[in-house]
């Protein structure tokens, strides 16, 4: 079974860890959240910078959002990060055997059901925004339990 990218709650970490964050957030920093290398941290904030969402400053910059956190939606990073391709959450099997009437007919019967969950999963993620998350995390603020990688 293909599941969706991991880039895309990585991606979703790394912006709430932004949102919450009252300084701009260094890659060290990310990558010691996230508790992987800072080579993941840096291509995953290039696609989030190439669409618009984060601002990098080179050196120890770090990185800021570039929108209000409530202007930003989960669908926005799914897309952002590529978690999968355009229109096709799910997958059908190759080469059902065509002289089954099942196989010869699965894709076409379920392909409406499959589009319309994933229509069902688009929504929920354009309906829900990083300021929402960013929410969820204030009782647990107090400060980070992690310590940067090194």
């Amino acid at each position: 079974m293909k599941q969706i990218s991991s880039r895309f709650s990585v991606a979703v970490h790394i912006l709430s860890l932004i949102a919450v964050t009252p300084e701009p957030c260094t890659g060290d920093y990310l990558a010691g959240s996230v508790n992987t290398n800072p080579v993941i941290i840096r291509r995953i904030s290039g696609m989030l910078k190439k669409a618009g969402l984060i601002d990098i400053r080179p050196g120890v910059g770090g990185a800021t959002l570039c929108k209000p956190p409530g202007e930003i939606t989960l669908l926005m990073v799914y897309r952002a990060v590529q978690a999968a391709t355009e229109g096709e959450l799910f997958h059908f099997h190759e080469h059902p055997n065509p002289a089954c009437p099942v196989g010869r007919n699965i894709e076409s019967l379920l392909r409406a059901e499959m589009r319309a969950a994933q229509e069902a999963f688009e929504a929920r993620l354009g309906a829900t925004t990083l300021q929402q998350l960013a929410d969820g995390f204030k009782p647990y603020l107090e400060k980070p339990t992690f310590t940067e990688v090194q």
